[in-house]
């Protein structure tokens, strides 16, 4: 049994396709499936189940997948610990698409000057996606926004940030300094679809305070609710990293009064796996910056 047998037989049971697998490899569907097969002569049973155009893991394949799993996480795990020097290497860190253009660009910044022969690769994706790449070691670290449904990670809360109230320029609110929830009640919201857990945190606070937020239209990009509630299609809730850097003058952001809704930043990361001296050090960073 071979260690690239594991990381295709892998590929697959992720695609559950061997065309799409083999594309990822950059390998012929052919050695694919050879390899495969060679696999399951070595096991004496079937990995997978093939059908039409997929496929689908056996009990045997899903028994091999997670020890697959361990062993190549063993192996990876092992090459960054001989290889570590605290200067050098790759971190992986993963970051939802509400914080990584906003916040991490000056953590890269800073962290590059600090060490210029590590490499940063970011992946930006939903929560749930993060969670699981963190999980199977995909990614180093993840910056998200609490609360998580995760077990086995470890979490660190980095800051609170406040939400405020975005309108465009004209609107009936904007002359307010202030903005109380019962204002905004009756208003139709621009909100990002249910991938992303902002619109969690929105509907939560609202929730908590019996107000259920009328959603007229959703979208995946937070610019994009930035430039419908500029046209007009109705208000929404921002992140205060993403109003730090919004210029324009066809919208305004207003606090709430009293209790404001706020959501946590936090770090996680798979305590499990290898924790190289580099990634502490953007860890430090991380730390030093939102400080």
């Amino acid at each position: 049994m071979e260690i690239d047998q594991l990381r295709y037989f892998l590929q697959v049971a992720e695609r559950g396709n061997f065309t799409r697998a083999a594309e990822d490899l950059v390998i012929s569907q052919s050695a694919l499936s050879r390899s495969v097969q060679r696999l399951e002569d070595e096991l004496g049973q079937p990995v997978f189940e093939r059908k039409t155009r997929s496929v689908s893991l056996t009990d045997a394949g899903l028994l091999l997948q997670a020890r697959a799993q361990q062993v190549l996480s063993i192996l990876e795990d092992t090459k960054a610990e001989i290889t570590d020097d605290g200067q050098s290497g790759r971190i992986r860190v993963g970051a939802i698409p509400t914080i990584a253009p906003y916040f991490l660009p000056d953590v890269l910044r800073q962290f590059s000057a600090a060490y210029p022969k590590a490499t940063v690769v970011v992946q930006e994706n939903t929560t749930d996606h993060l969670i699981k790449s963190c999980t199977q070691g995909d990614v180093d670290l993840a910056i998200l926004a609490l609360p998580l449904p995760a077990k086995y990670l470890e979490v660190e809360p980095l800051f609170d940030e406040e939400l405020f109230l975005v309108m465009p320029k004209d609107h009936a609110l904007a002359d307010k300094k202030s903005i109380r929830l019962s204002d905004v009640e009756p208003l139709p919201f621009v909100l990002l679809d249910e991938a992303h857990c902002l619109s969690d945190n929105i509907v939560s606070f609202c929730r908590q305070r019996s107000f259920q937020p009328v959603s007229v239209e959703k979208t995946s990009q937070l610019a994009m609710v930035q430039e419908l509630v500029s046209l007009s299609h109705g208000v929404s809730m921002i992140p205060a990293m993403a109003k730090s850097i919004d210029h324009s003058k066809q919208r305004v952001y207003r606090s709430f009064a009293g209790r404001k809704p706020t959501r946590t930043i936090a770090a996680v990361w798979n305590p499990y796996r290898f924790q190289s001296k580099l990634l502490q050090a953007f860890r430090q960073q991380l730390q030093a910056t939102t400080r």
